[in-house]
């Protein structure tokens, strides 16, 4: 009879073990990063918008290169790396119209 119930017992600690182990894989959020595709263009490409916002706001720097991600929805942000006096690289995003993107 003892073995019995000390049987019963460790099905019941097993079973409550696996439930316990599900329960909580299911309240797991996994957590996905858009990652942005950007395709290189030549800088020339930029829209004017975005030259002109260069050439205002960043004379002192050089372009190094830039690129474009187009949305779903058909709207365009472009990436531009410059180099500053000091050698320092830095990556801009800029909205069609040559807003400064955060």
């Amino acid at each position: 009879m003892k073995k019995l119930v000390l049987a019963v017992a460790l099905v019941m600690g097993l079973g409550t073990t696996v439930a316990f182990a599900e329960s909580n894989l299911a309240s797991e959020v996994v957590v996905m990063a858009q990652v942005n595709d950007f395709t290189p263009i030549e800088v020339k490409d930029l829209p004017q918008a975005v030259q002109d916002a260069l050439a205002k706001n960043f004379k002192d720097y050089t372009v190094q290169k830039a690129a474009v991600e187009v949305s779903e929805e058909g709207a365009k942000t472009y990436q531009v790396t410059l180099l500053n006096p000091d050698g320092e690289e830095s990556v801009v995003l800029f909205a069609e119209t040559g807003e400064v993107l955060e």
